[in-house]
């Protein structure tokens, strides 16, 4: 078993240098078989007898968008990612590398960045990448008709909260093409993890004629403009998708593969079938096997910094009830998860901000705040008793676990309902939703139990703190604190890097004693590759790199 070495967030003067990325909830697949394809077998002929360098992977699902505002989640940026690029693009090492933007200004304050734009960035149509896409892109993404759950990492561009909450307009959005391939962004405030958070796929440009001329296009192949290392060949809806390299890509010369196949088998039995049968060349591994397989030759475990977890509505009984909460969370044994059910080398989460931002002084935000949430059933009662003693309950109303149709999830819900009854004596009904089905009800505070994720954006635990402010869209609980509010705010303004810090372990335990969300497990990135197939980067946040991909033939 190969396993690359854990990587650290680390400051270059105080600020955090390495960034992780992240993607809210979708990380995993949804309904929809499908055993392999006309195009797959073409791919291994490719492979075998033409000389083509094709590599046959799975997204698990149809990508929720390709328009780069809205598709934020794992199974689009999976495509968005290698389609694209952003002004900066993260290298193998995870850092911020010129891509379309070959280099940059910051002013003295540290507030105005002007990109200058390559000569030669190209659409695959031909089309200069210029300014005026990237401001058209990043209006749209704090545009509210966009409805974009991305907009709030556009909150740190000066007028970008107001234009997407309707305070403000579009003209007070401080981006702006100064010339063709000059263009200038404002922030609110000095932010030196900036060029991190332009790495992700919500803020890659985007063709501003042709989506004026076809909105759509980004639905389907034949309208579709990329500026990244590939370009999108064809599209069979919840089927495949192929990619082929993109000859207008600036660093083309760099770019190995010829094409990329991708499957949508949502389920990682099947997946691994088709791995083993020679039409994927890489595979996760399923849970019923992980014992046998995961100290394989090929496999690779990579760390990835986000959270598994479960959210609470706390405005549908009986979880408006804070103790009633927290019972439901300390029922729960996050080390039997990981070890018997996901056995993925996972590790438990007994908090919310995942290991790997160091502070200042060198700590880990994880070992400064310790752990927050400790399995305890007998206190799990107790609380639950008070709970409901507070809400006058002789019976608890009934509750409903919902999580999106996919085989682990569906494993982990089981335990969970087995936890609680035997942990507190009550039954928990399951419920399983295709993925887009679920992102609306949870968006729209329909679920009343029900599972999520969370993967970073950019290196620092403010990204995944911000997430549960009032009204935020990644809140998704109807949860709200005006102190934990407060002190969010107050973070993303203070420049003295200790007393920030010391904020945001104070909102994490506010999250962990008002427990609108509890923790299951940190993530990690397991995969078995063939052979042949060399230099797939997965960047902490789940970014997919196939920039420097290759068969070796």
């Amino acid at each position: 078993m190969k396993k690359k070495g854990f990587l650290l967030f680390m400051f270059a003067a105080f600020i955090l240098v390495l960034a992780a990325c992240t993607t809210s909830t979708g990380d995993e697949g949804s309904e929809g078989e499908n055993s392999g394809s006309d195009s797959e077998a073409e791919a291994t002929e490719e492979n075998s007898s033409s000389g083509e360098k094709v590599l046959r992977m799975n997204n698990g699902e149809e990508p929720t968008s390709l328009n780069p505002p809205v598709g934020f989640d794992a199974v689009s940026w999976n495509a968005l990612n290698n389609l694209m690029e952003g002004l900066t693009r993260l290298g193998k090492d995870d850092t911020p590398q010129p891509a379309m933007a070959e280099d940059w200004d910051v002013s003295d304050d540290g507030k105005t960045y002007t990109f200058h734009l390559r000569e030669d960035a190209n659409w695959s149509n031909g089309d200069p990448v210029t300014a005026e896409d990237f401001a058209y892109a990043w209006k749209q993404l704090l545009n509210p008709e966009t409805g974009s759950s991305a907009a709030f990492l556009g909150y740190f561009i000066e007028g970008g909260e107001a234009y997407n909450t309707g305070d403000g307009s579009a003209e007070d959005v401080a981006v702006k093409a100064v010339d063709e391939k000059t263009f200038e962004v404002t922030l609110e405030a000095p932010t030196g993890y900036f060029l991190h958070v332009v790495t992700n796929p919500a803020f890659f440009p985007v063709n501003k004629e042709v989506a004026k001329e076809n909105p759509e296009w980004h639905s389907e192949a034949d309208s579709f403009v990329s500026n990244g290392p590939f370009k999108l060949e064809s599209w069979k809806h919840d089927q495949e998708m192929v990619f082929a390299k993109n000859d207008e890509y600036w660093d083309k010369d760099t770019v190995s593969l010829d094409k990329v196949h991708w499957a949508m088998v949502n389920d990682v039995n099947t997946e691994y079938q088709m791995f083993e049968s020679d039409e994927l060349d890489m595979t996760e591994i399923p849970s019923d096997m992980a014992d046998q397989l995961i100290d394989g030759d090929n496999v690779v475990i990579e760390d990835q910094a986000g959270l598994y977890f479960y959210r609470f509505n706390v405005d549908q009984e009986p979880f408006q009830n804070k103790k009633i909460r927290k019972a439901f969370a300390l029922a729960i044994n996050q080390e039997e998860i990981v070890n018997y059910v996901t056995k993925n080398k996972e590790e438990a989460a007994k908090a919310f901000v995942s290991p790997g931002f160091t502070n200042p002084s060198g700590e880990d935000f994880r070992d400064v705040n310790g752990d927050l949430v400790n399995f305890d059933p007998e206190k799990a009662k107790q609380l639950l008793e008070e709970g409901m003693e507070e809400e006058g309950y002789d019976e608890l109303p009934p509750v409903t676990l919902t999580y999106n149709t996919d085989e682990q999830h569906k494993a982990i819900a089981e335990t969970m309902q087995n936890m609680f009854s035997e942990n507190l004596g009550i039954d928990v009904e399951l419920a399983n939703t295709e993925w887009n089905v679920f992102l609306e009800d949870q968006k729209s505070l329909n679920l009343q139990f029900s599972r999520s994720s969370f993967l970073f954006d950019y290196g620092d635990p403010i990204n995944f703190l911000e997430s549960f402010i009032t009204d935020s869209s990644m809140n998704r609980t109807g949860w709200s604190n005006e102190e934990y509010d407060k002190l969010i705010s107050q973070a993303k303004k203070e420049a003295d890097e200790e007393k920030r810090w010391e904020m945001m372990y104070e909102a994490e335990k506010i999250l962990a004693e008002e427990m609108p969300i509890f923790p299951i497990h940190y993530y990690n990135q397991v995969y078995i590759y063939k052979d042949d197939v060399k230099d797939i980067v997965r960047h902490p946040v789940g970014y997919l790199e196939l920039k420097w991909a290759d068969i070796q033939q």
